[in-house]
């Protein structure tokens, strides 16, 4: 089925139900949605003359029209290439031309630095929203909806390409209908009273859970801000009520800081999910301290988008459980459409607590990568999806993510998991932030380093911190683990959606 019919069918049945809003302005009922949704597939069919499977790029900050967009491009049968806002257009041109985008749609003023990045790179049309075509377009005559099959291919998604040139990841219309479904009994059991707020990137994992709300008929929010600000956050909270929202636990953590600092109301805030990331024990602790039992984890990839294991906020809740603070570092238990085990180098499962690579196999998992059937055999092998992380399963099924494969320190021919010693390290009262990377050692092959970044204000001597943070290392885990050197940064590298650059600080030392 076309996703498309989300849209149509909560139309049909909810025509002047709230649909979407810019801040705390009310734009437009879910009838006047899938009318500009019909309309936009008909200016892009007919006025731009697009075929079905063409892909549309999308380069927009969060912004109302995003939504409309995209459910356009579905209702004519086309596919739909988000492209992350704060890419450089050099970057854009690699994903335009390796896409072979038909149409690219801009905001502000992004078109300045295209014409030698983008349309030098192919031959694709360029449409500013603010310019002259967009408003043809959306007011062109509907088109009935283009059907299409479970497998055609709906959102290729670009991987961050931290470590080389991004993949474009295949997400079929199956793949995203199963990850909406498994939304509600995994994740949160979201109903028409509720709001969606975007204040993480809608061209990712923040915009996959359009689906759902869209689904029940619930809000969407676009902060007028266009990204995220805890105050604005909290402002919408309460105007609104019932807010969801996806954020990275760097966002989580400025959120409860402003919470916290300012004795700010969260009350108007339901469910935050949060992923993209490690978030550690520590900080998990104080979140619920400070913002209550709002707190839903998810793991996921682009591979397998926002459904491999997902912490409840059950389990986030149940203090009582033997186990709590054991569960409060895992990432949860296997989302009910897909299997995920625990294996070595060959793919046999590995027993419980047994550190080995993650695998995932289900509905969600992705076709494949665009045009790279070298990399689609490398990670898809046997049904599973090779995922490059490595955890261990518990009796329970509760997985625990160690690292990165790639981050694996192996020192003296042991293998050290940076998160363990980030754990550990998060303890002292003096560190905001920390990063544990592998060093080179002519006698040990590696050895630990731990970047440090301190609280604002802290007084301690870089020397008396480091002396006190190998104490708690020594009293907390084995002496071959604890760092062998501590530096210390204002601030830790990190891409766009606040994942630490572990690559950026090993060239510190390279």
């Amino acid at each position: 089925m076309n996703l498309a019919h989300l849209l149509a069918r909560t139309a049909r049945v909810f025509p002047e139900r709230a649909a979407l809003a810019s801040g705390d302005r009310e734009l437009c009922s879910y009838r006047e949605l899938a009318e500009r949704a019909a309309a936009i597939a008909g200016g892009l069919r007919q006025l731009l003359q697009l075929q079905t499977g063409d892909r549309v790029a999308l380069w927009l900050g969060n912004c109302p029209q995003y939504l409309e967009l995209l459910y356009g491009i579905w209702h004519a049968g086309l596919v739909a290439v988000p492209i992350n806002h704060k890419l450089h257009p050099r970057e854009v041109a690699f994903i335009v031309e390796d896409s072979a985008a038909s149409v690219l749609f801009v905001d502000g003023d992004r078109t300045a630095g295209l014409a030698e990045s983008v349309e030098g790179a192919r031959s694709v049309r360029v449409v500013p929203l603010a310019g002259a075509d967009y408003p043809r377009i959306v007011d062109h005559s509907a088109l009935d909806l283009v059907p299409r099959a479970p497998d055609d291919l709906a959102w290729l998604f670009y991987t961050s390409g931290t470590t080389g040139r991004p993949k474009g990841v295949m997400l079929s219309q199956r793949n995203l209908l199963a990850m909406t479904l498994a939304y509600f009994p995994d994740v949160d059991q979201a109903d028409a009273a509720d709001s969606i707020l975007y204040a993480a990137p809608m061209s990712h994992g923040a915009g996959m859970y359009n689906f759902a709300h869209v689904l029940v008929g619930a809000r969407h929010v676009v902060p007028a801000s266009g990204g995220f600000d805890a105050q604005e956050i909290l402002v919408l909270a309460q105007c609104f009520g019932r807010i969801s929202l996806f954020a990275a636990p760097t966002m989580v953590r400025r959120l409860v800081e402003y919470v916290a600092d300012n004795g700010a109301d969260c009350s108007g805030i339901r469910t935050i999910v949060y992923g993209g990331g490690p978030m550690y024990r520590e900080d998990i602790r104080r979140a619920r301290e400070v913002l209550g039992d709002r707190l839903v984890q998810i793991y996921g990839q682009g591979e397998s988008p926002m459904t491999i294991t997902a912490l409840s906020r059950g389990h986030h809740a149940d203090r009582s459980h033997p186990r709590h603070r054991e569960r409060l570092a895992s990432v949860g238990v296997a989302h009910s459409v897909v299997e995920v085990i625990v294996a070595d180098a060959d793919g046999r499962p590995l027993p419980a607590g047994v550190p080995g690579e993650v695998l995932v196999r289900g509905e969600t998992v992705m076709q494949g990568y665009w045009r790279n059937p070298e990399a689609t055999a490398e990670t898809l092998r046997d049904g599973w999806l090779h995922t490059g992380d490595i955890g261990s399963l518990d009796a329970d099924g509760f997985l625990t993510l160690r690292d990165r494969s790639k981050d694996v320190i192996i020192s003296g021919g042991a293998n050290i998991y940076p998160r363990e010693v980030e754990e550990v390290l998060l303890q002292h009262s003096a560190v905001a932030e920390v990063s544990v990377v592998g060093r080179p050692n002519a006698e040990w092959g590696e050895e630990v380093v731990a970047f440090v970044v301190c609280r604002p204000g802290e007084q301690l001597s870089r020397e008396h911190l480091a002396a006190q943070l190998d104490a708690l290392c020594r009293a907390s885990i084995a002496r071959f683990k604890r760092p062998r050197d501590y530096l210390f940064l204002t601030a830790l590298p990190k891409n766009n959606y606040g994942k630490v650059l572990k690559t950026e600080l090993r060239r510190r030392w390279q």
